[in-house]
């Protein structure tokens, strides 16, 4: 990279960020494709969706403020595409699971991106409003990358990574692995940081599901087994009597015949 620019470097960056990143909005979409096939959402967790939509919407918030185009359009699709996933995700839902997703939209993404904007506009000023909306962003940047730790628990408890989105997880790796890239070289460490620590938490997502990926096939295995076993011991305890069980069916087949002809005489 030595002949080429910062400049260009941080395009390369940016235009890639863009890519990845629509790719990463993109990534749920299996998902969400089987809640409407099921029409039901239950085993599935929104909070990761609901926390992406606040981070796209602060990011939308924070690019508006420093005028960044890539952050500005690849954030005002994200935002978009969010909605679409909480949209479904609450038509499907049980009643209470209904309610208390609303609930958590209006606190986190009306509440808590109201405040914040107007913290920012009307109590500080010039240029540590960038500061204060930029260590916002940061902070639930790395909420972001920790959300699917909900999941990950699941996982360990069930053995069952059926409803880990490892398609997400290994999309959010690359992406946190651009971005870093982009925001260090802008020098733009709002950006840079917290995609350290996504790149980390992907990492073990990824991990965790190579883990437990075949867990469910182990165990239903195990159970098949032990169902031969236990006819293998029936077997022997058959065989115990010194009677082949061949003669013994036959033996029982027999005498339900002369029992009919005996009814039938009557």
């Amino acid at each position: 990279m030595a002949f080429l620019s910062i400049q260009t470097v941080a395009f390369i960056f940016g235009i890639s960020g863009n890519i990845v990143s629509f790719l990463v909005f993109l990534a749920p979409v299996p998902t969400f494709y089987k809640i409407y096939k099921r029409k039901s959402s239950e085993g599935f967790q929104a909070l990761p969706y609901s926390v992406a939509l606040f981070s796209a919407s602060l990011l939308l918030y924070y690019a508006f403020l420093k005028s960044n185009t890539y952050i500005l359009s690849i954030n005002g699709i994200g935002c978009v595409i969010e909605l679409i996933y909480l949209l479904i995700y609450i038509i499907y839902a049980p009643y209470k699971t209904k309610i208390s997703m609303s609930r958590l939209l209006f606190i986190f993404n009306v509440g808590g991106l109201g405040v914040i904007v107007a913290i920012s506009l009307l109590v500080v000023k010039g240029s540590n409003r960038v500061t204060l909306v930029g260590w916002v962003c940061a902070i639930v940047n790395v909420a972001v990358f920790a959300a699917p730790l909900s999941i990950m628990k699941q996982v360990i408890r069930t053995k069952s990574v059926e409803f880990m989105p490892i398609t997400l997880s290994f999309f959010l790796t690359i992406c946190a692995t651009v971005w870093f890239f982009y925001g260090f070289f802008i020098k733009d460490y709002y950006i840079a940081l917290p995609n350290v620590m996504g790149f980390l938490f992907g990492i073990v997502q990824m991990i965790l599901y190579f883990i437990y990926k075949n867990a469910k096939k182990d165990v239903d295995t195990n159970l098949k087994l032990e169902g031969t076993a236990e006819d293998f011991e029936m077997n022997l305890k058959v065989e115990g009597c010194k009677i082949p069980r061949k003669d013994i069916e036959m033996n029982l087949k027999m005498e339900e015949v002369a029992a009919d002809k005996e009814l039938s005489a009557v």
